[in-house]
């Protein structure tokens, strides 16, 4: 199985402060340590737009945008003015003096030092080693994966509005590159919806995301190449789910050690005593005698004879006992790889689980959202009917204006059959027709 490396990255303003620019100058470099990629304002946003779209060297052929279009600064511009437009516009209603009025939000938080005014989010999977073996076509089929990727940045993220997502193909390994903006929203002060990075994205629901995207990327990966690739960093406890009586040869690697245990201390045994035996008979063999007919002869009396035959017969014996641990060897070797293919797939099947469960999770959140949401009119509908009731139950001591609305309301389908009914009126529906 091969492991892939997964990058999320937030453009960090960090570098914002004067002393860190100054310090960044008396450096020998030039340059401060502390990164400053943010998009504090217009003139960075400018930047962005034109390394992201390729504009710097017009090789837009090696880019693929899947969310916005060929400006990014211009997609957040827009993004700006239908998120923020009738929340300005309702600030402004409630000013008295001019000077606290906003004329353009967009350019206000530009001008803002103490705000960002869009965020940039880099996603990466794989590294350069690993992209350097693969064909454009399968490097292509990424533009699948990371379109998955901003949905589900969207989906863990409500309060983070993508306006731009863009591929890049012509670096060491395709990555992607979106532009958004944080919102936050139900403000007390100022206006009611308002950027807010550092309340969307704080150091732990950053982490919470990486770990919830890189889980999700690396499910998508698979499923888009049918391949069964890991991620390169281990969680904790993630090679314990096995069982190792899940294993085919269990049994026999079992019976296997139970049965050698011993032949393998015999051959111990036998092979320490080979050892001093082996010494014995070097002494035998440098101490026989050449034969006086032959030079090329040596002596053998039978005792010298009697203890090479015995060294022979421990040599063959150690021999068959090693060929019974040879197999128990084997059986143990058949066994890990097994083992490492079962953990193997425990590792897909657990990460593909865990994506499972975070789209299941996120989907609840927006169903709970939308219940909230219907429970909310539902409530702000019942309470109309019940006024509606209260004016119209006593309708002949009264001026017919509330029959018109009714009247209307029925009408343009605001109300039905059945909420007339609820107002205790089909008596008197034929009245409000007419």
């Amino acid at each position: 199985m091969e492991q892939l490396a997964y990058s999320l990255h937030l453009g960090s303003d960090k570098n914002r402060k004067n002393i860190s620019r100054k310090n960044g100058k008396n450096n020998v470099s030039g340059n401060t340590s502390l990164s400053n990629n943010a998009i504090q304002n217009a003139r960075q946003l400018s930047k962005v737009d034109k390394h992201n779209y390729r504009k710097y060297d017009n090789e837009q052929e090696l880019i693929e945008i899947i969310r916005g279009t060929s400006s990014p600064f211009e997609d957040v511009k827009n993004l700006y003015l239908n998120e923020f437009e009738e929340a300005r516009l309702e600030y402004n209603s409630k000013q008295t003096r001019p000077s606290r009025m906003i004329d353009n939000y967009f350019e206000n938080i530009s001008n803002n030092e103490k705000k960002d005014l869009a965020c940039e989010i880099i996603i990466e999977l794989g590294d350069k080693e690993y992209w350097d073996t693969k064909d454009e076509i399968f490097k292509k089929k990424m533009t699948n994966v990371y379109t998955k990727q901003a949905h589900d940045l969207e989906l863990l993220v409500p309060n983070f509005k993508v306006a731009s997502a863009i591929i890049h193909y012509d670096e060491t390994s395709p990555h992607m590159h979106i532009v958004g903006v944080p919102i936050k929203y139900k403000n007390k002060n100022g206006m009611e919806k308002h950027v807010g990075k550092s309340d969307v994205f704080t150091k732990e629901s950053l982490k919470t995301l990486q770990d919830k995207m890189r889980t999700l990327c690396i499910e998508e990966f698979n499923q888009e190449y049918n391949l069964d690739h890991s991620l390169k960093q281990k969680r904790k406890g993630r090679n314990k789910d096995i069982h190792i009586s899940d294993m085919d040869n269990y049994i026999e690697m079992k019976k296997q050690i139970e049965k050698n245990n011993e032949n393998l201390k015999q051959a111990n045994k036998k092979s320490l005593e080979l050892k001093q035996n082996s010494k014995e008979i070097k002494d035998t063999i440098n101490k026989l005698k050449i034969s006086k007919l032959n030079k090329d002869n040596y002596i053998l009396s039978k005792e010298d004879k009697d203890s090479i035959t015995r060294f022979i017969n421990k040599v063959d014996s150690t021999n068959k006992e090693y060929d019974k641990i040879q197999t128990l060897s084997n059986t143990l070797v058949n066994a890990n790889e097994q083992l490492k293919e079962k953990n193997n797939k425990i590792i897909t099947l657990t990460e593909n689980n865990k994506a499972l469960n975070l789209r299941v999770e996120s989907l609840n959140n927006i169903i709970n959202d939308i219940k909230s949401t219907l429970d909310y009119w539902k409530d702000k509908f019942d309470k109309l009917i019940t006024f509606l009731h209260s004016k119209l139950y006593t309708w002949y001591d009264k001026d017919d204006k509330y029959i018109d609305v009714v009247n209307d309301m029925y009408e343009d389908n605001v109300l039905d059959d059945k909420d007339i009914k609820d107002l205790d009126l089909n008596k008197e529906k034929d009245d409000f027709e007419r």
